[in-house]
């Protein structure tokens, strides 16, 4: 049996929950996510539960109010520093908002695990913290994998587009080198890559000028589904649809059923159910184990695959 907490970032909400109902919980545990309003992280928080369940221990797990809130979501790693957890998994909605509690969790002796997005190391290590471990999937491997398709499916010389998610942030930066290095040594012609903060809108606007611009245009890849979803309704506007491939990152179901109809061209789909219930075990086996994080020694990373998902295989993503 466990008990799954959400929880809103405004302060007020953030410190009721602490102090009250989850005063009654018995989890050695605590997941603590960037947010619950994408797919991708609605499935990671699932993942966690079943896997909680198969081990047969509790988990209390948290989630940010969006991607944006850096201050919120350390607060309630802070909070749950407090409460005096075994272990912490986190999956830090930038390379540094978290170091500052991340150090201090690290220093308490409670044992964290980074997941997804990576934890600057040289950061951390200048706060005197570590981590037990990391699981996530292969950014540079899941954009390669997207740029790919469009090289496999255009001709020599056709003009992409890439769609950045949010500046800075690692997993993009990760899958934006992957793709541009596939369409690059595979003979296409990058006409831009511009960031879109992983807003559908902007990416829509951000697709619909490179459109207007260049009447040519064949292919774009987008660093998350949101952002793709809003690039193939440019295309789509522009009666294009066909003509200019539009492949996304994450395989959230909307995007799934919109390749399934061919609409969207294809998604490069992350497991994150698996990349949570990886991120839970490592946890729960470096406490069993005391396993004893090191300062300066940021953790390999425990990898987890991706797919590319097309019209032929998309029904099996349901």
């Amino acid at each position: 049996m466990k008990k799954v907490l959400t929880v809103c970032l405004m302060l007020l909400a953030l410190t009721a929950v602490f102090a009250g109902g989850s005063s009654e919980s018995n989890a050695e545990y605590a997941m603590i996510l960037k947010t619950q309003t994408t797919d991708f992280w609605v499935k990671m928080w699932k993942g966690i539960e079943a896997e909680a369940e198969a081990l047969g221990i509790e988990v209390d797990l948290f989630s940010a109010a969006s991607e944006d809130d850096l201050e919120g979501q350390l607060a309630i790693l802070e909070q749950a520093i407090s409460r005096g957890y075994k272990g912490i998994g986190i999956a830090p909605i930038s390379g540094v908002n978290v170091i500052s509690g991340v150090s201090k969790a690290y220093k308490a002796g409670i044992k964290v695990v980074d997941i997804d997005e990576t934890i600057d190391p040289t950061e951390l290590a200048k706060s005197g913290g570590a981590v037990v471990g990391w699981a996530a999937t292969d950014n540079v491997a899941v954009g390669a994998k997207g740029g790919q398709y469009l090289v496999d499916n255009l001709p020599e010389g056709s003009k992409v587009l890439i769609i950045e998610g949010k500046s800075g942030n690692q997993s993009s930066e990760d899958r934006v080198n992957g793709a541009k290095g596939a369409v690059q040594a595979g003979g296409l012609k990058l006409v831009g890559s511009q960031a879109a903060d992983w807003d559908r809108q902007t990416a829509l606007d951000i697709a619909n000028t490179y459109i207007q611009q260049n009447p040519d245009l064949r292919g774009i890849y987008c660093a998350n589904d949101n952002m793709a979803l809003g690039a193939v309704q440019a295309v789509k506007n522009a009666g294009l649809i066909g003509q200019i491939l539009v492949v996304g990152t994450d395989g959230d179901s909307e995007a799934v059923h919109s390749v399934a109809d061919g609409i969207l061209a294809a998604t490069v789909g992350q497991d994150s159910a698996e990349i949570g219930a990886t991120c839970l075990r490592l946890l729960v086996n470096a406490v069993k184990d005391d396993v004893k994080a090191v300062v300066g020694q940021f953790p390999e990373k425990t990898p987890v695959e991706s797919i590319l998902i097309t019209k032929e295989n998309a029904a099996e993503y349901f």
